[in-house]
């Protein structure tokens, strides 16, 4: 793990919150969740039945397993259901059936209060862990686009902030809006500030820079990145603006002269999700970066999905910043 990755280990721990981990087939998952335990990171719940998971193997003696065919808060929960989408037109029976699963078990867990946070996705598509979480926590007060970053760790580095960077979004929103896209650069500037402690550096990306092409694609980019410095002045912020003017000072300098940003962005906003996945999946298999994510923005409580090619250090690193999400929900409302 990174230096970085430390630091956030150590912040998470500071303040431990309680972890539902659905997956609990999943080998990568169990050794995530032994590493955690081991560390005293956080507290983890497991939703699965304990007759298939080999507790003496991954020494998970410390974890909360919850079956959700014999747990006694099924019927709590699967009345939570219902009573949170009955105006959808959900029935009892409806909902009862949907609390069998893992994934529905462990966000009703967290809209109960029994947890703060939950990482799924390395056996589940995006869209098995965001529409539960959308259906049942339902986005953040203001919010109108849900997106997502990925936090990228690249070794041997100095561009970003010694190779870390936020790459925004690769998961959700397909083809952004000038709207969405301001959205998404706010979003990521706030999740940035709540996990780094300190102000981002941001780069709206498109294959342009200040006007260098003109086409449609070009000027979505342009008028969203105009958007954003009406609304948030105070932001370390450029764009439109090419990769490598966004990363390389020499090039910034010479394509973007007088930019605080070019050159030296630590924050990635891509024009779409085509662009954001292959972007992040590129550096991860060919600067063997890790990729902590996708971390999931503008939910009503931290649901965060994985890449079903990532690693058990990377499930470790995207619980730790869970947690770290979770302190930051609980400092906002006042807990």
């Amino acid at each position: 793990m990174s230096n970085y990755m430390d630091k956030f280990i150590e912040v998470a721990k500071a303040d431990k919150k309680t972890i539902i981990l659905p997956e609990s087939n999943d080998e990568r998952t169990l050794l995530a969740a032994k590493e955690v335990l081991a560390q005293d990171i956080a507290n983890i719940i497991l939703i699965g039945d304990p007759a298939t998971i080999d507790v003496e193997k991954y020494q998970l003696q410390n974890a909360q397993i919850v079956n959700p065919a014999t747990s006694e808060k099924a019927p709590e929960l699967a009345n939570l259901l219902y009573e949170t989408r009955k105006h959808k037109g959900m029935t009892l029976e409806e909902a009862t059936a949907k609390v069998a699963d893992n994934v529905w078990f462990g966000i009703l867990m967290i809209k109960a209060g029994l947890a703060d946070g939950l990482v799924s996705g390395a056996c589940h598509p995006t869209i098995d862990v965001l529409s539960p979480a959308l259906r049942v926590l339902k986005t953040a007060p203001g919010v109108k686009t849900v997106s997502s970053f990925f936090l990228m760790c690249v070794p041997n580095c100095t561009a970003g902030d010694d190779g870390v960077f936020f790459f925004s979004d690769p998961a959700l929103c397909i083809q952004p809006t000038e709207d969405e896209l301001v959205d998404i650069t706010l979003a990521t500037a706030q999740s940035f500030k709540d996990l780094m402690g300190y102000e981002p550096r941001i780069a709206m990306l498109s294959h342009s820079t200040y006007g260098s092409a003109k086409n449609d694609d070009a000027l979505k980019v342009a008028h969203a990145a105009a958007k954003v410095k009406e609304i948030a002045p105070e932001l370390k912020f450029d764009g439109e603006m090419q990769a490598d003017a966004a990363l390389d000072p020499s090039v910034g300098q010479a394509k973007a002269p007088g930019s605080e940003v070019a050159g030296y962005a630590n924050t990635l906003i891509f024009p779409d999700l085509d662009a954001a996945n292959i972007g992040y999946k590129l550096v991860q298999r060919l600067a063997n970066a890790t990729a902590y994510g996708p971390i999931l923005q503008g939910l009503a409580a931290p649901v965060n999905d994985l890449s079903r090619g990532c690693t058990a250090d990377e499930i470790v690193g995207t619980i730790a910043l869970t947690c770290i999400q979770a302190q930051a929900f609980a400092a906002k409302q006042g807990k």
